[in-house]
């Protein structure tokens, strides 16, 4: 078995691969998960290219019964859990009055929903992580637009704000379990998930997943008396979105 492991979720892609690679550089083993088979095996075998142990699953992580089978697969693979990242995410911009009743449930389902029954499915694994060595650690993003509500893409602020006030549950839940939570804040990311916004801000000028995954490797190096609930990315300037409407 694995001396170290982690799953990450959303990892076929920007943010979220890039905190795997950190990890696989780290010596944990890797589970990834996320929706595209196709993008997600390309993703997996990049890692495995670079010599990190790694297994992927693919399917829609804001299905209960998925994330149940993703958690299970895991524990079969390695035994262990040291590292939770829940990463999957949608943003899906609407007006107010025009919201879609599916759109809205997607990501109610993908941004939060699915990150409290992780944190379920997940939480014997954890706990034994964290009674061994006192610091399982899970990371979980949000968004800037998670601090301050951000117009047309109110649903995805909701979500993110949602994703901030569970992270703080948590510390408070599971403190005495040796288990950490730390809620990721960024502001635009160059990554396909802002590519509607690039005429806006530019590419270069953006957060990079990489800025995201040194993040969480600073988080691994704290000691066991070290909780950061919260860490914010933010653009000079800000880099806020048009005002929608």
């Amino acid at each position: 078995m694995a001396e170290r492991a982690a799953l990450i979720t959303g990892a076929s892609s920007g943010i979220g691969l890039a905190i795997a690679e950190m990890l696989g550089e780290e010596g944990y083993a890797l589970t990834v998960a996320a929706r595209r088979p196709d993008k997600l095996e390309a993703a997996a075998d990049g890692l495995r290219a670079k010599g990190y142990e790694v297994q992927h699953i693919a399917g829609n992580l804001g299905d209960e019964e998925t994330i149940k089978g993703v958690v299970a697969q895991h524990e079969a693979a390695y035994g262990r859990l040291d590292v939770l990242v829940n990463n999957a995410g949608v943003g899906i911009g609407e007006l107010v009055g025009d919201l879609t009743t599916k759109k809205v449930d997607i990501q109610l389902n993908t941004n939060l929903r699915a990150i409290f029954l992780f944190y379920r499915e997940a939480a014997t694994l954890l706990k034994a992580a964290g009674a061994e060595h006192r610091n399982a650690l899970v990371v979980n993003t949000s968004s800037i637009s998670g601090k301050v509500g951000e117009g047309w893409l109110s649903v995805y602020s909701a979500t993110k704000h949602g994703v901030v006030g569970f992270t703080q549950a948590m510390n408070k839940e599971l403190a005495n379990d040796g288990i950490k939570s730390t809620a990721l804040c960024p502001g635009f990311v160059d990554t396909p998930m802002t590519e509607f916004v690039k005429e806006h801000v530019p590419a270069e000028t953006m957060i990079t997943p990489q800025d995201i995954a040194e993040s969480v490797r600073y988080l691994l190096k704290t000691s066991a008396g070290c909780v950061v609930p919260e860490i914010q990315f933010l653009q000079p300037g800000g880099g806020l979105l048009p005002n929608a409407g």
